[in-house]
């Protein structure tokens, strides 16, 4: 004959833990651990023990905190805008109850289509990725099936591929008003400086600048312009100052694709004893904290970290919620900013 009364012992037995410990875990003693004590409430559910017997297990059991995992090739510094995106990122998906885990994709993991070694797909609930613009790493990300967004990606990336949300800033109209100001300002010559096939940001960057050109009707001199992989950049301490003095004739602004390299070219051009912006004015894009540092301060593009962030938690929380959903790409507005790198005051 069935019992009439279900007791702490049943679900104990049920479960082959002691009558002690299904007690402390009904009683919600921190020292059971939350596993136990879910499997706990969840057994006294189904076996409708006293107050749990119409009571449903989803709205019962304390909910555990999720992962998301944050792969980069590169992580920020300070100076990059990325810092300041992953700490509005990681304040809004904590305070949903999610911990944000970092992990480093080196050279050998993305050659051989590795994940990181501290990676565990089981113990994800969603990816975020910055500084990843491999497509055939993009891919094997992709492919886990797990909720992601890309912070950037790669400049070749066609988004129907992509299978999954992206998050640029606003790129392409920053740029173009940025350099269209310069040429109204009376610069007609105009070079780029960066490896527009580094990344969609870059990319699209190089697109303004080239459509503020034909706009105007002024014709790319590609002889002005260093378009050199990304990774020569950074290959010797004089490598600038080498490219400059390979140049015929300099032209009168240059618009480079970042902070970090319109100040290497300012430095070059120190070294060639010319003045800016009296000989030459150089624009960036970041509005890095060298921006306001080197002299003299350098005209810019600000880009909204702190909200770019809250921004790919929000996708990403919502894409975990409703998987199916359509992909988004999104930009977030930026903001030009004149200084006297241009010879325009703030």
């Amino acid at each position: 004959m069935a019992k009439e009364k279900v007791t702490i012992q049943d679900i104990a037995d049920a479960l082959g833990i002691s009558r002690n410990t299904a007690s402390k875990a009904l009683n919600g003693s921190d020292s059971v651990p939350d596993e136990t004590r879910n499997k706990v409430i969840k057994k006294a559910i189904e076996l409708k023990y006293k107050q749990f017997a119409y009571m449903e297990t989803e709205n019962l059991l304390p909910k555990i905190p999720g992962n998301i995992a944050l792969l980069t090739a590169n992580l920020p510094n300070t100076s990059h805008f990325g810092s300041r995106l992953i700490s509005g990122l990681e304040k809004r998906i904590s305070a949903e109850g999610y911990n944000l885990s970092i992990h480093i994709v080196r050279d050998i993991d993305r050659s051989s289509l590795h994940l990181p070694n501290n990676f565990e797909t089981s113990k994800v609930d969603g990816i975020i990725c910055i500084e990843l613009f491999d497509m055939a790493y993009s891919k094997l990300i992709t492919d886990l099936g797990l909720p992601t967004i890309f912070i950037d990606c790669a400049a070749d990336m066609f988004y129907p591929g992509l299978e999954a949300d992206l998050l640029l800033m606003e790129n392409e109209h920053s740029t173009f008003t940025l350099t269209k100001q310069l040429i109204l300002s009376g610069y007609t010559s105009l070079g780029f400086i960066g490896d527009y096939n580094h990344c969609k940001s870059f990319h699209e960057r190089w697109i303004g600048f080239n459509n503020a050109l034909t706009d105007s009707g002024i014709q790319l001199n590609l002889e002005q312009c260093i378009l050199n992989p990304d990774r020569e950049f950074f290959s010797e301490s004089d490598w600038m100052d080498k490219q400059l003095e390979a140049m015929n004739h300099l032209p009168s602004a240059f618009v480079c694709a970042n902070d970090f390299i319109a100040v290497n070219v300012m430095k070059a051009l120190k070294n060639k004893d010319m003045a800016i912006p009296d000989d030459i004015v150089v624009a960036g894009f970041d509005n890095a904290p060298e921006s306001r540092i080197v002299e003299p301060h350098l005209t810019t593009v600000h880009i909204f970290s702190d909200e770019m962030g809250i921004a790919a938690a929000n996708m990403l929380l919502s894409r975990i919620k409703e998987p199916s959903q359509p992909y988004q790409v999104t930009h977030i507005q930026t903001k030009p900013i004149f200084r006297s790198s241009t010879k325009h005051s703030q």
